[in-house]
């Protein structure tokens, strides 16, 4: 045991002997700090001055350990507000909660189905039996009330005269 640990170093964490090479700044980090010194100034945490040169040096950086001290005394960007959803977002959400419904109705109908077949039957016919009565056309008395119900001679008899009889009324001492 005793050579086990003769063999161990007697640092975990032995010094480096080089420094790690600088990782290079991106467009992408550069623009995001001069996007934070831009909100600064326009929220009067820096001067014109103080923002010309801070944007300049962002742009100048080559490595990304350069960026941070350009914004280390800038206080963090308040969240933004929470904007309203557009229309096609509430026509999703909408288009959801019916297709949710319709889903419900579906699987309680089939439920009641398995459980009272004679139920169902019953309220289908029901249903056609409703359909038939207004599929059918005024009913016996159709020919009587066709200038009346908006189709027909729309109110006027073959002769000219309303279908109410006022030739028949106008003057009874004729």
């Amino acid at each position: 045991m005793t050579q086990l640990l003769e063999s161990l170093p007697t640092d975990p964490f032995p010094p480096l002997r080089e420094r790690p090479p600088r990782m290079r700044a991106s467009d992408a980090d550069r623009e995001a700090v001069v996007r934070t010194l831009l909100d600064a100034l326009v929220r009067g945490l820096l001067t014109l001055d103080e923002g010309d040169e801070r944007v300049a040096a962002a742009y100048s950086a080559r490595h990304q350990d350069e960026l941070p001290r350009l914004t280390a005394d800038l206080p963090p960007v308040p969240a933004s507000a929470p904007v309203a959803p557009g229309w096609r977002a509430l026509a999703l959400l909408t288009w959801l909660q019916l297709r949710t419904a319709v889903t419900e109705v579906w699987r309680a109908t089939r439920r009641v189905a398995r459980r009272r077949p004679r139920l169902v039957v019953a309220v289908l016919a029901l249903l056609a039996l409703l359909v038939l009565v207004a599929a059918t056309p005024g009913g016996a008395d159709a020919d009587e009330g066709a200038g009346h119900g908006g189709h027909g001679s729309y109110g006027w008899d073959d002769d000219g005269h309303d279908g109410q009889g006022w030739q028949d009324h106008h003057h009874d001492d004729d």
